[in-house]
């Protein structure tokens, strides 16, 4: 799996820092209009795209273009990183941890989003209150954060394991409704 920037967050800036943490969220009042959809589409067919590219395929001058892109990202509707496949980097265990939570959740899943090791969380419905994927070094790294770390946190009452065995498919270009 090559390195790729990751479409719903991707952008030629450096100004977002290499966190993958969104700043903050767009107000749910206020959508994106059709030409940042037309930009977001854009970079998600090819996240090095330059400014002056999108600007010919939507229309805008490439400083509009750069404004609106430095814009979703201080919203926070998209982020720029570098999306890369973890065996590659060395980090050998992948799971999802499915949590069945006492108490609020949010609590939960805000605190578990702080961890290094945790690149995705969820609340969700069904059997599980929440949802995080663990990318570790190797079992005895993920043995560890699962036994020091997330079952010993306060609510969370249960947990299973998904260990990854192989990944079939990962993409971030699901374009954007209306579109």
């Amino acid at each position: 799996m090559p390195n790729r920037t990751r479409s719903q967050s991707a952008a030629p800036s450096a100004s977002s820092g290499s966190t993958a943490r969104r700043p903050k969220r767009r107000p749910a009042h206020e959508p994106i209009d059709d030409i940042n959809k037309a930009i977001i589409i854009e970079l998600q067919k090819d996240g090095r795209r330059s400014y002056t590219a999108i600007a010919d395929a939507v229309g805008l001058s490439e400083a509009a273009v750069r404004q609106r892109v430095q814009r979703l990202i201080d919203d926070g509707a998209m982020q720029i990183v570098a999306v890369t496949d973890p065996l590659q980097l060395g980090f050998r265990r992948m799971a999802m941890v499915g949590m069945r939570i006492d108490g609020d959740a949010t609590k939960v899943a805000e605190a578990l989003s702080k961890l290094p090791e945790v690149t995705y969380v969820v609340q969700s419905g069904g059997s599980f209150d929440l949802l995080a994927e663990l990318v570790c070094e190797d079992d005895d790294h993920l043995i560890e954060v699962l036994n020091k770390t997330v079952r010993v946190y306060p609510g969370v009452r249960e947990t299973e394991t998904f260990m990854y065995l192989r990944l079939h498919k990962e993409s971030y270009a699901w374009g954007v409704p209306g579109q």
